[in-house]
């Protein structure tokens, strides 16, 4: 994707809006959008049961432990993540203590990285207004606010990668090997981060980008020798210590292990959990894929509000498509038919050096963001897996969007229609969710403020729940009674925001249009985070835990045993915030007996890989071994979820004790307190 050359009255620096014309004042607005968006979110709500505590729990037990190499989670191997974002936390926790804040900061500060990156980036290749678009797209994205609300790696991969890429583009027309250096390392971080995706996805943009360029003549400036030596003395080493910690135990056979037999780090992490995943072939088989036009649809929607230009940046890149070849190459002669005659030869070169610059940026960026969008759509796939590719696609638009903007102010408008166009889309968006937020404030105007909203949500089970978006569709108009405050909010940012940006959009004012769709969408992403504040009862069971804590304090019951029936990360929060194992419980006869209704698939598949090593702990409990502890010994704390609340009710009956209910979960000992 490229964009038409720069005109013969465009000066050599481009100059935005007084707004974003310096780093400073470019960066005020900016910063203050990443607070209330963002580090004010770092603070509430609690950590959410399932991955979030999940990976949290990896993290505390490495600061707790001081083992850096192999992950735990309720003391057993959790074998399929690298280490670096845990390795993150775990320096976090000792600064900060076992909280939320220390939990995402390094997903916000590699946010920040990603929008300094991206701003960096767009300004050498497009200039003041498309850095200050590219950033602000960075922090008012939807998909990047969704998945930075748990602790998973995808942001600090991207930021890796994206210096990776960066590193190596610049070094490449600034002839400095050092950064070279610097994107080798990186892209070794990114290794530490995600896995051997971050080299696949660097190397599918930047081989054929050389080709396309003409680069690969001079590979000898690369560096690819002490390259690669340096790229392996960082990612290295934490993959051979892994290996030599976790071999194979017994005598695995196949793909599946059994109790005693199972492969070790190099098999699991290498073939199973990249390889076997990426055909579809992983054991357990844990994990779904979207369906082809809900992953291509959603990818319009993570992107939203800047997606809506795309169709414009599209449209004006495949226009000036012939000019694009000619500019990727240091021979290209076509930059200087536009250049003005009263330029002088260094304001003529470095004119055609931009030009070349962005040429090769757009194409970087295009082939980076295609791959990464290709390979999971072929793959085995979620929602978040595509994360890495939104700067790539968030700078071209708003690379493209600057252009046409600019060349507008210079009396050329024929996109202006195709912008109002998106303007007058954002609006019907608008006034639809305003509309549906006012039924919702309607139909719940006559009930009382409900702080645990999971008592007023309808639990349709859309996606299984595996989906970042699921709860959305458990709304009902009652639920709104715990929503008022972040639903009037977004409401009003709904209907007034997109009014505001068209109006401005029809009178001109390209940049403050522009910029009033990004802070329309940062205020509902403000009320967004609200709502999932009052959605903490329903999502994380810090309270509960909370509860579990007071009770072990008392003497009497310090050795109480907790247990949670069902999977770990249905509870996940609570073994976070009490700092205690559990036993789990599930199946009449073993643990991992599939439930009916999951035709088959493996129960509590995160954790049945680590059970079968010989040293793990016996915390793996069937119905029979609940009913023999029961009442037994110390004192049993047995946390519950909704799906399981019929089935252990019929097995313990009034032998069950409630201490504590939470939306559809309960808390139960064997024995009055």
């Amino acid at each position: 994707m490229t964009f038409p050359p720069l005109s013969k009255t465009q000066p050599v620096t481009l100059s935005g809006p007084p707004l974003c014309n310096t780093p400073a004042r470019a960066w005020t607005p900016l910063l203050l959008v990443l607070i209330a968006v963002y580090f004010a979110a770092l603070f509430s709500p609690a950590l959410l049961d399932d991955a979030d505590a999940t990976h949290a729990q990896a993290a505390q037990h490495i600061a707790t432990s001081g083992d850096w190499v192999t992950l735990y989670v309720n003391g057993i191997r959790y074998l399929e993540k690298p280490p670096l974002p845990y390795w993150m936390v775990a320096l976090d926790y000792h600064l900060f203590g076992y909280n939320v804040f220390a939990t995402h900061l390094p997903m916000v500060l590699a946010l920040l990285g990603c929008a300094f990156i991206v701003w960096l980036w767009a300004r050498r290749a497009w200039g003041d207004r498309a850095a200050f678009y590219a950033a602000l797209a960075m922090l008012t994205s939807v998909g990047v606010f969704l998945f930075t609300r748990t602790l998973i790696p995808e942001s600090i991969l991207t930021f890796f990668l994206l210096l990776a890429l960066y590193s190596f583009l610049t070094g490449t027309e600034d002839r400095k090997p050092a950064r070279f250096y610097l994107a080798y390392a990186a892209l070794a971080l990114a290794l530490l981060a995600k896995g051997l995706i971050a080299p696949v996805f660097f190397v599918a943009a930047v081989v054929p980008w050389l080709v396309l360029t003409g680069e690969w003549r001079r590979w000898r400036r690369f560096h690819l020798f002490t390259g690669l030596l340096l790229f392996l003395a960082i990612g290295a080493p934490w993959h051979i210590l892994a290996g030599l910690r976790n071999p194979d135990y017994g005598n695995p056979v196949g793909n599946v292990p059994t109790p005693g037999h199972v492969h070790g780090f190099f098999y699991f992490y290498f073939i199973n959990e990249h390889f076997l995943r990426f055909l579809g072939l992983r054991y357990p088989h844990d994990y779904n894929r979207q369906p082809w036009y809900v992953f291509w649809l959603g990818q319009l929607i993570w992107l939203f509000p800047w997606s809506l230009y795309l169709p414009v940046v599209l449209r004006r890149a495949w226009r000036n498509r012939h000019l694009f070849y000619s500019d990727l190459r240091y021979d290209a002669t076509n930059t200087i038919q536009f250049l003005d005659p009263k330029l002088t030869a260094f304001e003529s070169s470095a004119l055609a050096a931009r030009l070349r610059f962005r040429a090769r940026t757009s194409l970087l960026l295009a082939l980076y963001a295609g791959f990464i969008l290709i390979f999971f759509a072929l793959s085995t796939n979620q929602e978040y897996y595509t994360w890495p590719m939104y700067p790539a696609l968030l700078m071209l638009i708003a690379g493209g969007l600057s252009v046409i903007e600019e060349s507008q102010t210079e009396g050329r408008r024929a996109s202006s229609g195709w912008l109002t166009g998106a303007q007058v889309f954002f609006m019907v968006i608008g006034v639809a969710a305003a509309a549906l937020l006012a039924w919702g404030l309607w139909e719940s105007r006559h009930l009382p403020f409900v702080a645990d909203i999971g008592t007023l949500m309808a639990h349709r089970g859309v996606g299984d729940y595996t989906l970042s978006m699921s709860h959305f569709f458990d709304l009902t108009g009652p639920s709104f009674a715990a929503l008022r405050l972040p639903a009037t909010l977004a409401g009003l940012a709904f209907l007034l925001g997109p009014l505001a940006a068209w109006r401005l959009r029809r009178q001109g004012h390209a940049f403050e249009s522009t910029v009033s769709v990004a802070f329309t969408t940062a205020v509902i992403l403000i009320a967004a985070h609200i709502a999932l504040v009052r959605f903490e009862p329903m999502l994380s069971s810090r309270a509960m835990a909370h509860t579990i804590n007071r009770i072990t304090a008392a003497p009497a019951n310090a050795d109480a045993q907790l247990m949670l029936y069902g999977d770990q990360a249905d509870g996940s929060s609570i073994l976070f915030y009490t700092h205690r194992p559990a036993l789990l419980v599930h199946g009449a006869t073993q643990y991992f007996s599939p439930d009916p209704e999951t035709n088959g698939q493996v129960f509590g598949s995160s954790m049945i890989w680590g059970s079968d090593y010989p040293d793990a702990p016996h915390i793996f409990l069937s119905d029979a071994d609940l009913l023999r502890l029961w009442g037994t010994g110390p004192r049993k704390l047995l946390f519950v979820p909704g799906d399981f609340h019929g089935h252990v009710q019929a097995l313990l009956g009034s032998h069950l004790y409630p201490i504590q209910e939470l939306s559809d979960k309960t808390l139960y000992t064997d024995r009055p307190l």
